[in-house]
């Protein structure tokens, strides 16, 4: 059975905190598990969220501040001791490809798996598959950083009516789909697009393009807000978002769910992020997140 779902794992920013680790997000997609930006203690949050390492297919980093990086180590090896069987990728910016080699190989054991490393030095496409389309855009922080934006190729979705009025039963409607017409009835007569479903990672940044194209039309936009409005100069000062500006990014995209995180533990209050990104005029669902939180992915339209 397919499953689409954010398992959050961390929603602390800089220092963890007694009730948030470090960042941690995976997002499951059908058979595949992307794990984005493993902060320390990802591996003990995995085990708490039922994550295993054979979970994992990609891994994706959005920058190299340790919050958002020195779980790595503890991934890595977990999923040479678990000897994955099938291969895992790792997307990160190329800038910081020292980083990810120390944390690699940061104390001895014994390789056992092929990870893949696709760095990311460009906005664009770094990888397609029948399930997706995962891309990387460019990011406004302190060092170089770069969101994730998965894509869902556009699908058909069958009207019974149309089927109906042209006598198309059975097994011939798989034929149809399959073979694009059947008997001088095309596809396109009897079915309508189905959108395909869309996700965007976007951690530490100002406001920039790079977040506003992450974000366009999203199911899912899991998205940083650091800071609360008050406090918007240091936001700007190291290169974060506040509640209200993640907010209003995702009511101009479009966005259907609304995920926050990354929050500075100088906040005592999560319902004081809700408040201020719905002030701000998002009308979407919208979740304030916690550690292991399950969010699932909005069902299609």
């Amino acid at each position: 059975m397919s499953v689409r779902e954010l398992v959050v794992l961390g929603t602390a920013s800089q220092v963890p905190t007694r009730h948030r680790n470090h960042n941690g997000y995976l997002l499951r997609w059908d058979g595949e598990g992307i794990l984005f930006d493993p902060g320390e203690g990802t591996q003990r949050q995995m085990l708490r969220a039922g994550v295993a390492a054979h979970d994992l297919n990609r891994i994706c980093v959005t920058h190299f501040h340790g919050d958002h990086s020195l779980g790595l180590a503890g991934v890595i090896q977990r999923i040479n001791l678990d000897q994955v069987p099938h291969e895992i990728t790792a997307h990160y910016p190329r800038s910081g490809e020292h980083f990810f080699d120390r944390l690699r190989y940061a104390t001895a054991y014994r390789e056992t798996v092929a990870l893949t490393e696709a760095p990311v030095d460009a906005d664009g496409p770094l990888a397609v598959t029948p399930a997706y389309t995962l891309e990387a855009r460019r990011l406004s922080h302190p060092v170089e950083s770069y969101g994730y934006r998965l894509t869902e190729p556009d699908g058909r979705r069958m009207l019974p009516d149309r089927l109906a009025a042209h006598g198309i039963t059975g097994p011939d409607v798989g034929r149809l789909q399959r073979e694009g017409s059947l008997g001088g009835v095309p596809l396109e007569a009897v079915s309508e697009v189905r959108r395909g479903q869309r996700f965007a990672f976007v951690m530490d940044t100002r406001l920039c393009e790079g977040v506003h194209a992450l974000a366009d039309g999203c199911d899912l936009l899991v998205i940083e807000s650091t800071f609360l409005d008050e406090d918007e100069p240091l936001a700007v000062e190291h290169g974060h978002l506040t509640a209200a500006q993640a907010a209003r990014v995702a009511r101009d995209a479009g966005v259907r769910h609304l995920v926050l995180t990354h929050f500075s533990q100088r906040y005592t209050e999560p319902e004081e992020f809700e408040r201020q990104a719905r002030a701000a005029g998002f009308e979407g669902e919208l979740t304030v997140a916690h550690d292991l939180l399950r969010v699932p992915v909005p069902k299609r339209r």
